[in-house]
């Protein structure tokens, strides 16, 4: 299918990550129409080929065959996969002969693996001087800590972020997904932020990210309080340090929640009209925002007493009616039904040779004048000819020797 109006049009990137937070951050490059080619080892795929993220109820391990991970089916779309083991010579020598052959380089993997690979930025730069290369790894290139290797939960939990989630009875409470998209979305924007100095200056670059600091970048305000005031910021569950009510309240049903804040006190006054306790407006323990954060165990417990006995979507409804922000704490049935999400067209539909039609997730952004390419991730090794005859400029002997050799699928 052809697309037109693609701002990224003409834009080749490498992608030599693996996982979440690299390949999502260039799919997010091929959505906004960069041709972007997946570097992948045939005997060392992205980990992802092969993951289940959900629990199946089976007596062992699925086996998952290497096009069907739904992980990477989800974070590669719109993009070419070649096939090049690394470890051997000539493999890393073809790496590299495409690496100058695109505009932006970018990998995920420990500081110093591209350069041990012969893959790193003064050894491209020598090919293409204007060539843009970002290393996302997890604790940057220098420092003591830079051969560490990470995931989002290492992430997060070294970037201060693990500390200050859960309750404050229980212990820091890591996260993983959101970790990593948000470091994800940093690099695309990084990206485009080098392609548009290049385009001023006709200079390349070097970007040294690191996802630690790029998670300690998320709690800001925190760390700046412990400067103001020497104080660490501790858990506090959905609560605030301020507002009151302010937490996520357990309706009818089974596991079905809700979350509401109230900023004000006529905020305040409004909720206790939808729940038909207005007194509660008068009452001295709730009246302003500072005798209701003294009390507001109770006052949660008031709240949750009434949404209990009713429907999730139908208090959100009669609260933003009543001008409070609030909201569902939606599961995947939920935001498969939902209306607004449908009308957004926030779900793509990618036909998979192995599986079928899969819905997935789209980009969540609107551009005038522009659809979003919608094309299924690639199959490992799909586009090897294309890649080595096309790009590289290799006779099919040279590809069959490479075939032989086991360099490529």
């Amino acid at each position: 299918m052809k697309y037109e109006n693609m701002p990224l049009e003409g834009v080749r990137v490498a992608d030599f990550c693996w996982v979440w937070a690299g390949p999502f951050a260039c799919m997010l490059l091929a959505m906004l129409g960069a041709e972007v080619i997946k570097v992948e080892g045939h005997k060392r795929t992205d980990l992802t080929r092969h993951s289940v993220v959900w629990p199946l109820a089976d007596p062992s391990p699925t086996v998952v065959p290497p096009n069907q991970g739904m992980s990477f089916n989800s974070v590669n779309m719109n993009k070419k996969s070649v096939t090049l083991d690394i470890s051997q010579p000539e493999g890393a020598a073809l790496a590299k002969q495409l690496a100058a052959k695109c505009d932006i380089v970018i990998d995920n993997m420990r500081a110093g693996a591209m350069e041990r690979a012969g893959l790193g930025y003064e050894a491209l730069r020598k090919l293409r001087p204007d060539i843009i290369v970002i290393s996302s790894s997890s604790r940057g290139m220098a420092g003591p800590q830079r051969d560490f290797g990470g995931y989002a939960t290492i992430h997060n939990a070294i970037g201060g972020e693990a500390y200050l989630t859960g309750y404050p009875d229980g212990d820091p409470s890591t996260t993983s997904g959101d970790t990593d998209l948000m470091n994800a979305t940093t690099t695309a924007f990084i990206a485009l932020a080098a392609l548009h100095h290049r385009r001023q200056t006709g200079e390349g670059q070097f970007i040294d990210y690191s996802q630690c600091e790029g998670t300690t970048s998320l709690i800001g305000e925190a760390v700046l309080g412990y400067q103001m005031t020497g104080r660490v910021p501790e858990r506090m569950g959905n609560r605030h340090p301020y507002y009151a009510p302010h937490n996520v309240y357990q309706c009818w049903g089974v596991d079905r929640w809700l979350a509401l804040e109230v900023h004000s006190d006529e905020e305040f006054a409004a909720l206790a009209q939808v729940i038909g306790k207005p007194e509660l407006a008068e009452d001295k323990r709730f009246k302003t925002m500072k005798a209701r954060k003294r009390n507001e165990k109770r006052l949660d417990s008031i709240i949750e007493e009434w949404t209990r006995e009713r429907d999730r979507d139908w208090i959100v409804n009669e609260f933003c009616r009543a001008g409070m922000a609030a909201a569902p704490s939606r599961d995947w049935q939920d935001l498969y039904a939902d209306p607004h999400l449908r009308t957004r067209e926030a779900f793509i539909t990618v036909q998979h040779p192995e599986i079928g039609p899969l819905e997935m997730v789209g980009v969540p952004w609107k551009m005038s004048g522009y659809t979003p390419p919608a094309n299924r991730a690639p199959l490992l090794g799909e586009h090897n000819d294309y890649v080595l005859r096309e790009i590289l400029g290799l006779s099919e002997d040279q590809v069959r020797e490479l075939r032989r050799k086991d360099i490529i699928k």
